[in-house]
Formats: C-alpha cells, sequence, structure tokens
C-alpha cells in the first residue's frame, strides 16, 4: 500500500474519532441540562423580624429554591402564623423551625426562655448595671457583697463571692433587643436566664446582700473557681519580719571578783579594822 495513502487514511480516523467525542460530550450537556432539577418553596419573612414579634401573615412570604428543602424550613405559613419569634429574622430570610416558639407559648419575653430554663429578675442600679451598659444577649458574672450568717453583725466581716459565671441577660428593663448603637441605658431591672436552682440562688441573695454584675467577653466562656475577698484582707498589710533571737556563745562569762571593803570600829580608846567580802556583810 502506498505509504502516503496509509497517512491519510490514519489522519481521517483521527479526525472523525475527535468529532465524534466532541459530539458526544455537547449531546451529555444538553441531556443532562434538560432534566428537571429539584426545587422547594419555603416561607421566609417579608420584613425585618425582631425578638418576641408574634407571627402574622403580613410577616411571610415564599421564596423558591434550587434543591432539596434544609431541615427545620417551614413549607407551609399556617405552620408559622401565630408563633413567637425567638430570634431576629431579617428580610427574605428562610424562616426555620427552631427560629419559633412553640406554638401556643406566645411572644415577648417569655417565648425565648429555652426549655428547662428560668428568666430571674434582679433589681440593679446605674453601678450595679454596670453604667447600663447591660444589654440582652451579653454574658455576666453575679457577685454578691455581705455579712456570713456565722460571723459578726459588721462592716469587718464584710465578704464578696462570686456565686454565678456566663449568664446570658434576657432583657434590660423592657427592652428584650439588643442595642444596635452600643449607647448605655439606664435601667432598674435585668432579667438573666438561668437554671431552677440558680434562681433560688438569686432569691435568696436579692433578699439578703447587695448584687454586683460584671461584664465579660461574649467569647469567654470558661467557669473557674473563684475565693473569696474579705474587707479585711483589702487593708492587710505585709507581716512585718519576725526578730531573730540574738546569737549567743557556748563560753559562760565568770561574774567578775567582787572586792572586799573594810570598816574601822572604835569601842573607846580602842581601835579594830573589819574585813568583808560582800557588801552585804555585817560586823
Amino acid at each position: 500500500m502506498n505509504r502516503r495513502l496509509l497517512i491519510i487514511l490514519l489522519s481521517a480516523f483521527v479526525i472523525a474519532a475527535g468529532s465524534t467525542y466532541l459530539v458526544w460530550r455537547m449531546v451529555g450537556v444538553r441531556m443532562s441540562a434538560s432534566k428537571p432539577q429539584p426545587s422547594a418553596r419555603l416561607v421566609a419573612a417579608a420584613r425585618d423580624i425582631k425578638i418576641g414579634t408574634i407571627l402574622a401573615p403580613a410577616d411571610l412570604t415564599t421564596v423558591a429554591i434550587v434543591g432539596s428543602a434544609p431541615p427545620g424550613a417551614i413549607l407551609d405559613p399556617k405552620n408559622a402564623i401565630g408563633r413567637g419569634v425567638i430570634a431576629n429574622i431579617y428580610n427574605g430570610e428562610a424562616i426555620l423551625d427552631n427560629r419559633l416558639a412553640p406554638m401556643g407559648s406566645g411572644g415577648g419575653l417569655a417565648a425565648t426562655i429555652k426549655e428547662g430554663m428560668r428568666a430571674c429578675a434582679v433589681r440593679v442600679d446605674e453601678v450595679v448595671g454596670v453604667a447600663g451598659f447591660v444589654t440582652p444577649g451579653m454574658r455576666v458574672d453575679v457577685l454578691v457583697s455581705g455579712v456570713p450568717p456565722n460571723a459578726n453583725s459588721n462592716n469587718q466581716d464584710t465578704q464578696t463571692r462570686t456565686i454565678l459565671q456566663n449568664i446570658e441577660v434576657l432583657s434590660a428593663g423592657t427592652d428584650i433587643q439588643k442595642d444596635a448603637e452600643g449607647k448605655p441605658q439606664q435601667v432598674q431591672v435585668v432579667n438573666l436566664l438561668v437554671t431552677p436552682e440558680q434562681a433560688q440562688m438569686l432569691a435568696l441573695a436579692s433578699n439578703q446582700m447587695r448584687i454586683q454584675l460584671v461584664l465579660r467577653n461574649p467569647l469567654d466562656t470558661k467557669v473557674t473557681p473563684v475565693q473569696e475577698t474579705a474587707i479585711t484582707s483589702l487593708f492587710a498589710g505585709p507581716k512585718a519580719p519576725e526578730a531573730k533571737p540574738a546569737k549567743t556563745s557556748g563560753k559562760r562569762t565568770k561574774p567578775a571578783a567582787q572586792q572586799p571593803f573594810t570598816i574601822t570600829v572604835i569601842n573607846g580608846a580602842q581601835k579594830s579594822e573589819e574585813k568583808f567580802a560582800t557588801p552585804g556583810g555585817q560586823q
């Protein structure tokens, strides 16, 4: 066979194979694109909805998404109307079941209380409330100051102890929203999210002692034991060093020799002298 003819046939075979592959890829892509993609229609917020709001039909809309619905998504508006919002929901955001309170629990502060927890009100002033910067969502430690029951009833026995750590603030005054601008607000009552046991501790402390709230970093959730502080420890100065006893040598010193003294006795015309070794001697 002519060599030139063989090269032409091989080139034609390669071109035909490449063209066939390209056609197969293009047809495959179009066929896959023509397949119907799964989609879902979810209930979403028609506007920004704040925590504590009870959902109404005007607050809801629907949005279509490509793919399957995420876990907990609400597909029917009837399952959301009348339920309280326990976390802020923004316009166009899909509403999930865990962002709403159970049906019939209402709205406001009560809807934000987690199962098994309690909201305990603590009366504060400008200083106790950390100059008004205690706002919903922050974390605080609770300190109490007072005289222990077994101590004397005077100011010298006053102690301060940290009884609760990393406690969430539910509301400050009548506001259950976070302050977006970070401005201080003067409030008289702060509601804390606590367990029933912690609620008992707060109730007892509020009746017998003075309560102080201490702000902490929201990322710092570590609970560490803290030793109580007594008022006497604030004024206790450094201890004076103990005086060291003077060093004495093992040798005993001999007492100095006592010098004798002489007494002259005159008896009429007679004169005599008497010597004594000690001053206590007598004639």
